[in-house]
């Protein structure tokens, strides 16, 4: 369970580094790491017979862009 939980993280780790990055080659190096994460952890849920991870949050990979958060008051 701890590799899971470790893929996960650092997938959101590598999504939260992209989303601050104004180079678009090296941002999309990021969420191409990050998806290669998320795609392990998927694997690793699978194996323990758990459902697959949630996508990420607040992210459109259509282009690449990771989309500001939502202000609600």
């Amino acid at each position: 369970m701890k590799l899971l939980t470790e893929y996960l993280e650092r997938a959101i780790q590598l999504e939260k580094l992209a989303a601050s990055e104004s180079d678009s080659a090296f941002k999309s190096q990021l969420l191409e790491q990050a998806a290669a994460y998320r795609k392990l952890a998927a694997k690793r849920a699978r194996e323990y017979g758990l459902p697959p991870p949630s996508p990420p949050e607040r992210a459109s990979f259509v282009g690449q862009s990771i989309l500001p958060p939502v202000v609600r008051d």
